[in-house]
């Protein structure tokens, strides 16, 4: 498999969203009759279910107390970075208005700077009860070399969801430097169920899922802010890995009779990405720049990833996203702005139909088609004029 990059070395195919398309089916489905209702396994417990499979990305100008609160209210689920402003700073708001209003030559600097401050553990346990204070299902977000520690705390605050996010996610991680998270271990002793992310591979997302996480995040280096391609030159396109870590999902529940869902993250900015996500297999999406246009988002239309303030090597940038709408618009419309950033649940449903599928399962066994040109085909004057599908 794969084609000769040089004399004695083979390079695989992969692909993203802009290279592929969705084959409309046989027969079509009333959208408003069409299953869309995602589910989070727990052990001893009922899974926790959602009504929507979109979950929001642990990202400061995303995700605060506020956002997770509405986000929960209509369906979803938002997750909160534990190392983020909201854990250093008593007032968040003051260190976001900086981050918002620096000039783009000192951002990455001052990004550092803010980030130094230490996480307090009283503050972790206080944003946790201010949202289920709220009624909000509260998600969380940590490192692996902190999760030990975030959450046992998080736990005992009463948080519904612990996220084990990293550049990159393995079951065997060597350092002699500091002591490496057990991941078995960690997902056996949680009470609450736990996310790992983030790989791309067949084989690692196997060996993740045999670790007994709930669910496994999809994707390295696809996110809007996110530049840890150029920086490190890692990365797999989200539809070939979105395809391989569903293929390792099948075949984990057909060993085990396990389903551990899989979450494709990053990359998708529009209602047509997040469709053909799903129809790649993903059985929920998390989503980033889409949401930090939200008017409830944060960043007041900014946007940065998680790596962004590294000490030694950033992998992100503050992008300007601009608030467009509510998050109800951008979830359920209607919509505003023409280029398939409002309404993604919309989007969800009416390709749904389109293509013959009542449910998420159904959906994830859509015909594919390799098509490079599917964005640019007889859309010239809206590439021209920078509308519709040719806005970037």
């Amino acid at each position: 498999m794969g084609m000769w990059i040089g004399r004695n070395r083979k390079a695989r195919v992969t692909y993203g969203f802009d290279e592929i398309a969705l084959v409309p089916g046989r027969i079509t489905i009333n959208p408003n009759e069409v299953d869309i209702a995602w589910r989070l396994p727990r052990r001893n417990a009922e899974p926790l279910e959602f009504k929507i499979p979109i979950l929001a990305s642990a990202m400061d100008g995303v995700v605060d107390m506020r956002f997770a609160i509405a986000m929960s209210k209509l369906g979803g689920l938002a997750v909160l970075n534990l190392e983020g402003v909201q854990t250093r700073y008593k007032n968040p708001q003051e260190v976001l208005q900086k981050i918002v209003e620096a000039d783009k030559t000192e951002i990455t600097g001052l990004l550092q700077k803010i980030y130094q401050e230490p996480v307090q553990e009283d503050l972790i346990a206080a944003r946790i009860r201010e949202m289920k204070d709220n009624g909000a299902t509260a998600a969380v977000s940590s490192i692996p070399q902190r999760a030990t520690e975030f959450g046992r705390i998080a736990q005992e605050a009463g948080a519904d969801v612990f996220v084990v996010q990293s550049t990159v996610s393995t079951v065997r991680h060597i350092s002699s430097e500091y002591k490496s998270l057990e991941l078995e271990k960690f997902c056996r002793e949680m009470r609450i169920p736990v996310i790992v992310g983030n790989t791309v591979g067949y084989d690692v997302t196997f060996e993740i899922m045999e670790c007994g996480p709930a669910a496994v995040l999809i994707g390295v280096g696809p996110g809007a802010a996110c530049t840890s391609r150029g920086v490190l030159g890692l990365g797999v396109p989200q539809v070939t890995a979105t395809v391989d870590c569903a293929a390792a999902r099948d075949a984990y529940f057909k060993k085990t009779s396990r389903f551990v869902p899989i979450v494709t993250d990053g990359g998708m900015s529009k209602g047509g990405d997040v469709c053909k996500a799903f129809a790649c297999g993903a059985d929920a999406v998390m989503v980033g720049s889409a949401f930090a246009k939200a008017h409830e988002a944060p960043g007041c239309g900014y946007h940065w990833g998680m790596a962004t303030p590294h000490a030694n090597l950033p992998r992100g940038t503050r992008i300007k996203v601009g608030a467009t709408g509510s998050l109800k618009q951008i979830l359920f419309g209607p919509a505003e702005v023409d280029d398939g950033s409002q309404n993604l649940v919309g989007a969800i449903t009416t390709c749904m139909g389109n293509v013959g599928a009542r449910t998420i399962a159904e959906f994830q066994q859509t015909e594919i088609i390799i098509a490079p040109s599917i964005k640019t085909e007889g859309k010239l004057f809206q590439t021209v004029q920078s509308v519709g599908m040719g806005t970037r």
